[in-house]
C-alpha cells in the first residue's frame, strides 16, 4: 500500500513540475514574442521615418509564370501526340524623386506572354511560341506642391504593345492639372486638360482627341505582401467611343529574402481598339455595330522584388 501510495505522490509532483515548466515556457514565449513585435514597430516607424526623407525611392518586382507538358499517344486528346507551353513575365517598376516642394513620380509596366500548343501529327502546325500577351507602360508625373497634399501637376503617360506591333497603336497622354496625395501610398491625378495622341499606321482607324485624364496609383507594403494597382482613365470630350481605360494590379508576398508568389491581373476597355480588330474581318464595321468588351490578362508564378 505504501508504494501505491508513494508512486502516486511521485506522479503527482512530477505532474505539477511538468505543468509548472509548461506555463513557464508558455510565458516565456509570450514575452519574447512581446518583444520581437516591440522592436518590429521600432523597425516599422524607424523606416517609415527614411521613407519621409527627400531622395530617390526606387523598387522593382517581377513576376515569372509558365508550364510545359508533353503528350505521346494519348488517345483521350484529338491531338495524342502534342506539346503545349506557357510562358509570361511581368516587371513593375518606379523611380520617384520626393522633394520638399516638388516630385517626380516615374512608373513602367511590361507584361509580355508566349502560348504555344504543336501538334506533332500535323505538319503544318507551328511549334513555335505566339505572343498571348504585350504590355508595355511607362509614365511620367511631375507636380509642384502648393500644400503638403495638393499640387499642380504635368503627365506624361504612354501605352502600347513591346513585342508585337510597337507603336501601332501607341498611345501617349500629355496633360496639366492637380494632383492630390492624401496618403504617402496613394496618389490621384486629375488633369482637366490632356491631349490623348494615338499612333497608327496602314489602314488602321484611330483618332487623337482632347479629353480629361484621371490615374489613381496605390502602392504599398504589408509585412511581406506588396501591392500596387494603377488605374488609369481617359475621358474624351468628343465622346465614350474614344474613351479608355486600363487598370493593372500586382501582388507579391516575400517568402524567402527577395524571392516569392506573385499574382498580376489587368482589364482594359479601349473602343477604338475593338473597332479596329473588327474591320479585319468586317470592313463594314462601325462604334455602333461593334460590342466593347472587356479585355483581361492575368499571371501567377515566381516573384521577385529589388530594392
Amino acid at each position: 500500500m505504501k508504494k501505491v501510495i508513494l508512486a502516486l505522490l511521485l506522479f503527482a509532483t512530477i505532474s505539477s513540475i511538468q505543468a509548472q515548466t509548461k506555463e513557464e515556457l508558455k510565458a516565456l514565449k509570450k514575452e519574447k514574442t512581446d518583444s520581437i513585435a516591440a522592436l518590429k514597430a521600432k523597425e516599422d516607424a524607424i523606416q517609415a521615418e527614411i521613407d519621409a526623407l527627400p531622395g530617390w525611392r526606387l523598387k522593382a518586382t517581377g513576376t515569372i509564370g509558365g508550364s510545359v507538358s508533353g503528350f505521346n499517344n494519348w488517345y483521350a486528346k484529338s491531338s495524342p501526340n502534342s506539346s503545349v507551353g506557357n510562358f509570361g513575365i511581368n516587371v513593375n517598376a518606379f523611380a520617384d524623386l520626393i522633394e520638399e516642394k516638388y516630385f517626380w513620380k516615374n512608373a513602367m509596366n511590361v507584361n509580355i506572354g508566349w502560348v504555344k500548343f504543336d501538334d506533332k501529327d500535323d505538319p503544318d502546325d507551328s511549334d513555335d511560341y505566339e505572343v498571348a500577351t504585350d504590355v508595355f507602360n511607362i509614365s511620367s508625373l511631375y507636380g509642384y506642391k502648393v500644400s503638403k497634399k495638393f499640387a499642380v501637376s504635368a503627365l506624361m503617360e504612354y501605352r502600347s504593345t513591346l513585342v508585337e506591333n510597337f507603336n501601332n497603336p501607341g498611345f501617349l497622354d500629355l496633360g496639366v492639372g492637380g494632383t492630390w496625395i492624401p496618403l504617402p501610398e496613394l496618389t490621384v491625378v486629375i488633369h482637366p486638360a490632356n491631349y490623348n495622341f494615338v499612333f497608327s499606321s496602314g489602314d488602321a482607324t484611330y483618332d487623337s482627341t482632347f479629353g480629361a485624364k484621371v490615374v489613381a496609383d496605390y502602392t504599398n507594403s504589408f509585412g511581406g505582401l506588396n501591392v500596387k494597382s494603377n488605374l488609369s482613365i481617359f475621358l474624351s470630350y468628343e465622346g465614350s467611343n474614344f474613351s479608355n481605360y486600363t487598370w493593372t494590379n500586382s501582388f507579391s508576398y516575400t517568402v524567402w529574402k527577395s524571392l516569392g508568389v506573385g499574382f498580376d491581373f489587368g482589364l482594359r476597355k479601349n473602343h477604338q481598339e475593338a473597332l479596329n480588330y473588327a474591320l479585319i474581318d468586317d470592313p463594314d464595321a462601325t462604334f455602333d455595330t461593334v460590342d466593347n468588351d472587356l479585355q483581361s490578362f492575368w499571371l501567377i508564378g515566381l516573384n521577385i522584388t529589388l530594392d
